[in-house]
């Protein structure tokens, strides 16, 4: 009996792939090499679909952000849109190891770029915020729920913050205290 033909590649599928690869070994142990055994191909092959290691971490935390936009239901307002998407991301980000990292060092995905600003700042500025004001409001959420994240997957300070606070409704204070200030 003949081995059925491999999947041909896309980069969707790499991408789901180099996914796997962060949840099961984390950001270090992420190369192309690695990658490029766990889809059963050569690492010339990947260079088909990525210029480089950079455009494929930008295209993955892309997919972070934008699953973190897409879980953020129907809001009244954009102070309610803010909060929910501070706890989309926060939550998106702990489902992958290492996910934080990689958001925090992953260069901006080349893909879409010249629109990107608008689709960023778009959830806001369909309230009536102005765009410079809508993604300064994104960018600090963002940055809070990072923070957060990279608190939480670092066992020792997660331990050391764990006798102190509660994750969950610090995170809720900060993040209200934030939104309502801007």
């Amino acid at each position: 009996m003949t081995k059925p033909a491999p999947k041909p590649l896309d980069r969707n599928s790499v991408i789901d792939a180099a996914f796997a690869l962060l949840r099961e070994h984390g950001l270090a142990a992420l190369s192309m090499r690695r990658l490029a055994e766990r889809l059963s191909v050569q690492a010339p092959a990947l260079y088909w679909h990525f210029t480089d290691k950079g455009e494929l971490l930008g295209l993955m935390a892309a997919a972070i952000y934008r699953d973190a936009r897409e879980g953020v239901g129907e809001c009244d307002g954009w102070r309610e849109w803010l909060i929910a998407y501070g706890k989309a991301l926060r939550h998106r980000l702990a489902r992958e190891h290492d996910a934080a990292q990689l958001c925090a060092i992953a260069p901006p995905a080349r893909e879409g770029a010249p629109g990107s600003a608008d689709a960023i700042a778009a959830p806001l500025t369909g309230f009536g915020m102005a765009r410079p004001d809508a993604l300064t409001a994104i960018a600090s959420v963002s940055s809070l729920a990072l923070g957060w994240s990279t608190f939480e997957a670092n066992g020792p300070m997660q331990h050391f913050l764990e006798e102190m606070i509660d994750f969950d409704r610090s995170f809720e204070v900060g993040l209200r205290a934030l939104v309502h200030g801007l």
